[in-house]
């Protein structure tokens, strides 16, 4: 089942996913589940949040997944959706 992870950074942590990026990325890789990902932009053009659509069993193992990443981990989230998601197009 596909979900959608909307993730917003607390405002000011460019630093913190500057510094957790590299073990955020071997994360997206090495778990297999993410099938788009990357990070959403502001007027300036700078990271604050990230959009990931991951294809795992349900609600619980995309939670799971979520919490395990470094990003979360570090504290780089202000808020994260879970969301349902069907894809239509692409």
């Amino acid at each position: 089942m596909l979900f959608a992870l909307i993730c917003t950074d607390k405002p000011g942590a460019i630093e913190t996913r500057k510094a957790n990026r590299d073990a955020h990325l071997a994360y997206l890789k090495d778990t297999g589940v993410v099938m788009q990902a990357g990070p959403f932009l502001d007027a300036e053009g700078i990271m604050c949040g990230s959009l990931l659509i991951l294809d795992v069993p349900d609600r619980q193992a995309a939670k799971a997944w979520a919490d395990n990443d470094p990003y979360a981990k570090a504290g780089l989230f202000d808020d994260v959706r879970i969301e349902a998601w069907n894809k239509v197009v692409g």
